[in-house]
Formats: C-alpha cells, structure tokens, sequence
C-alpha cells in the first residue's frame, strides 16, 4: 500500500471564512497523492487553521463541530483516505485538537483526540485520554499529534498493539524545530520497528515558520523520502503489511 504525508502554508485562520480556503488547499494536495497512487494521505496539525492559537481560543466558529462538519466536505470528496487535524469541538467549554479520519468513500472511520498538549495549548484545549487506532488495506495504523510523539511510551503502546505505521500531524518551525523533527520521529521508526510518517507545516504558521521537510521512515530508521524546506507538497512511500 502507497501512503502519503502533505505539507502546505496554511491561510491564517482570523475568520471561519478561511477555513474552506484551507480546506480546498488540502484536498488539492489531496488530489496530487491519490494521482501518485496513494491510498492515504495524513495532513500536519490544525490543518484547517494553521496554528492560530489566539483565533481558535478566541472564536468557537473555527472549531469543527464533528466529523460530519460540512466545511471537511472538499476533503471527503479527495477520492482517497485522509488523516486531517482540527480543532473540534467537545461537550465541553474548550475544544479538542483531534484528527479525524476518512476511507476513500468519506466515511468517518476514528477521531483521535491529542494527549500530551504543548505548554500554551493546555489553556485553550482539552486533552484527550485514549489512543488512536485504525486499519486500512489489512494495515494497522496508529496515529498521533505533534508533542505526543515526544512521549515514547505512546508509539510503543501502538507496536505493541500490532501496529504497522505511524501517522503524525505536527509543526516544527525553523531552528530549534529542525533538529527536534529529525531525531523524534527516525528515533520512533527506530526504536519501535513501525514505519513514521510526518507531515509538518512549511511557511508560516501563526508565530512559527513551519520548517516542511515532511517525510517517511522505514521500520529501523532509515529515511524513505523527505520533502522540501519552502515548498507545498506530498510526499509518498510504499508500505507493507509486515
């Protein structure tokens, strides 16, 4: 099975006007990985909004109100299974940074809520207390949320669990984020034997420029295929089912 991971310069999210902006930019990118042969495709974190922490504590209406949201309706349609994250809104006051998960058909197939909230984030979210998980083409798939992948026992839950590939949405911008990016996530293929997908923001990204080089690992460590620093667009590898 071919799957992808995409990165793109988010519109900045001032108004929920600009989230279908944001929405038809990635099911273009959508587009591009299904034409590659892809069968999946997983999108970087708040990839609806960029990372507009101020807007999203600010203005409930850019929050999605469920998997079923119509603004996800240009992404359903993309022809091709999608990992993309959002804020979402829950029972409660604060919102959910999730990744909703989509079959070719559009169908919602899980929601993962992120665990491990990020220093700032923790005023404005909720944290979410389960794994994620889901299989696609006989693959068992884990998924997590920038600063999850940070935490080892997350991805080793996910191995353990029988899972084949590691999906994560994230930004890492230029500088400190560089070196981060290229240790965690070889460090995950590495140490738990799963193949690591990144997908990151390239371009700015609320108060970050998003560093891009999205790209995949082969269970061991071993860079399969990276993306540029400046530049939208996907990048794809074929993974096995073990």
């Amino acid at each position: 099975m071919k799957i992808a991971a995409a990165q793109f310069c988010c519109v900045p999210a001032d108004v929920p006007a600009d989230v279908p902006a944001n929405a038809a930019l990635a099911a273009a990118l959508a587009a591009a990985a299904r034409d590659e042969g892809a069968g999946l495709v997983v999108f970087p974190e708040f990839t609806l909004t960029g990372y507009e922490l101020e807007a999203l504590a600010g203005d409930p209406g850019l929050w999605m109100d469920g998997p079923d949201d119509p603004r996800l309706d240009a992404l359903r349609s993309a022809r091709i299974a999608t990992a993309v994250n959002v804020a979402l809104r829950t029972d409660g006051p604060r919102p959910a940074i999730a990744t909703l998960v989509y079959d070719a058909d559009g169908a919602h197939v899980t929601t993962y809520a992120k665990q491990h909230l990020y220093r700032h984030e923790r005023g404005v979210f909720v944290a979410g207390t389960a794994d994620g998980r889901f299989e696609l083409g006989g693959i068992r798939f884990s998924l997590g949320i920038c600063f999850d992948n940070h935490f080892p026992d997350l991805t080793g839950r996910a191995a353990a669990d029988g899972c084949r590939v590691h999906l994560a949405s994230s930004l890492y911008g230029t500088g400190d984020g560089i070196a981060e990016r290229a240790t965690v996530y070889p460090g995950i293929a590495r140490e738990t034997g799963l193949y690591t997908l990144l997908a990151n923001h390239v371009g700015q990204a609320g108060p970050w420029t998003g560093c891009g080089r999205s790209a995949a690992w082969a269970p061991g460590g071993e860079l399969l295929a990276e993306a540029g620093a400046d530049a939208p667009g996907v990048v794809t590898v074929e993974v096995t089912a073990g």
